[in-house]
């Protein structure tokens, strides 16, 4: 019995401190909150920036504290992830319906596949590097999509 209730004991606390899955279901559940997901994709740029002035900063101390730098490395890493995730997962696989090339909208389903490609680069390179022309130029992309996915019909 005893065992039975410490089992009973630990998979209650695994089930009430699993982490909820960040991106949105693809059941479909038709709940969507498009303007939400560009803000987030926003917040995980300015994260991505944040951390790689924090890596330049450390970088530059004579003596370097490593445990801090492989912290905001992995941040920055998590963040471009994130970003590259909310992408693919919510925009390009659930929001964006693919078009025939007949169709009126299809110049306009190519231009948003496009953006969120380049986007989709511009994270992975944010990964590799620490220069301030991927975080401005995934601002000038997210900008870019918003308004031509926004755009009224």
């Amino acid at each position: 019995m005893r065992q039975k209730t410490l089992f009973l004991a630990v998979m209650m606390i695994v089930a009430l401190s699993a982490r909820g899955a960040l991106a949105h279901c693809e059941i479909p559940c038709g709940i969507y909150d498009d303007g939400l997901r560009i803000t987030m994709i926003r917040e995980h740029i300015d994260t991505v920036e944040k951390s790689m002035k924090s890596i330049v900063s450390l970088s530059g101390e004579d003596e370097k504290n490593y445990n801090q730098l492989v912290r905001w490395i992995t941040n920055k890493d998590e963040h471009a992830d994130e970003i590259q995730h909310i992408v693919s997962q919510y925009f390009m696989t659930q929001r964006i319906k693919p078009v025939g090339s007949d169709d009126p909208a299809y110049g306009a389903y190519i231009a948003k596949l496009t953006l969120l490609h380049q986007l989709l680069i511009e994270a992975m390179k944010s990964k590799q590097t620490l220069e301030q022309e991927h975080i401005d130029s995934m601002r000038k992309l997210v900008d870019s999509f918003e308004k031509l996915y926004f755009e009224k019909k």
